[in-house]
């Protein structure tokens, strides 16, 4: 009789533990959200990510106006590790916002892993910083938001008053139809607002400094399309490469009409080495489809 009485204690004690665990440790994500100024959410691999898009920002590409899924969609993802959270971004940026962010990166001891241009020609010009930190996730998420404060990101979303009568906001359409790309990618894309978007993984992941890179913290292959009239759509994105598939994808690109616009790192420990490339163009949906699937064809990628 005392040994049930002295098991169901313990069953007691370890459930409760459990849940102060699990509270503690979800907790953290909400702590992050408010040292930063803005929310989340939480993905795939433990990961909280959130989305920076630079919605200030009005720019131009060949006379396509640029949406901010399309090319200005900043992000920064954490992940716990034990106590620690790594977390790592990719921060859009003007040109006279890149020392001031950089200076406050610096004095927090975040680390820049890249800087770099992701497009040719877009005006105003921007700039893409890649960060990389790691520690307590409030002391973080503060040293970020006193970064990005050095720009004009927006952290916050519009308020609506309370007992506003204001309707939500409808869906953008896409202007085009996604099934043609769909077929012809193999793989299904997600609509975001007038953007579909495409999340690639490799098939053998990445790691830095010794730790598996999640997809959702920038190790996928991004390929986004934009509708530009008629059947014609922008397309940008990046992929992710190995040394030996750099120059297969860059030539089954230019085959196709697709401009390079970038090759670089983001990351600086990473293994294997990651090289990551940049693309623009503006031309047929199938047609640009088709250049885009002749070049994963040349990658070692995720079934869709």
């Amino acid at each position: 009789m005392l040994s049930r009485v002295l098991l169901s204690v313990c069953l007691a004690i370890t459930l409760v533990f459990s849940t102060v665990v699990l509270a503690a440790d979800s907790d953290w994500q909400q702590r992050v959200a408010e040292a930063l100024g803005k929310s989340g959410t939480e993905m795939p691999g433990g990961v909280y990510r959130v989305g920076l898009p630079r919605s200030d920002i009005h720019a131009k590409l060949d006379g396509v106006d640029i949406k901010p899924g399309l090319a200005l969609g900043g992000w920064l993802a954490f992940q716990k590790h034990g106590e620690e959270v790594m977390v790592m971004g990719d921060l859009v940026l003007l040109g006279d916002e890149v020392n001031p962010v950089m200076m406050k990166m610096e004095q927090s001891g975040i680390e820049i892993t890249a800087l770099h241009n992701h497009l040719l020609r877009n005006e105003p010009f921007t700039m893409y910083m890649h960060v990389l930190g790691h520690g307590d996730p409030v002391k973080l998420a503060t040293a970020l938001h006193a970064a990005l404060a050095e720009s004009k990101t927006p952290l916050s979303s519009p308020a609506v008053a309370s007992g506003s009568s204001q309707p939500a906001a409808q869906p953008q359409e896409l202007g085009f139809d996604p099934a043609v790309i769909e077929r012809v990618l193999g793989r299904k894309g997600k609509a975001n607002g007038p953007i579909l978007g495409f999340s690639i993984p490799r098939t053998k992941p990445i790691k830095e400094a010794g730790m598996e890179v999640p997809e959702a913290m920038g190790s996928a292959i991004a390929i986004n399309f934009q509708s530009t009239g008629g059947n014609k759509v922008a397309t940008t994105g990046d992929f992710v490469l190995v040394a030996k598939e750099v120059n297969p994808v860059i030539k089954a690109l230019r085959d196709n009409g697709i401009e390079i616009t970038a090759i670089h790192n983001h990351m600086l420990r990473d293994e294997p080495r990651a090289f990551f490339m940049h693309f623009w163009a503006n031309d047929d949906a199938e047609k640009l489809a088709k250049g885009l699937k002749a070049a994963l064809d040349k990658i070692g990628v995720a079934k869709g």
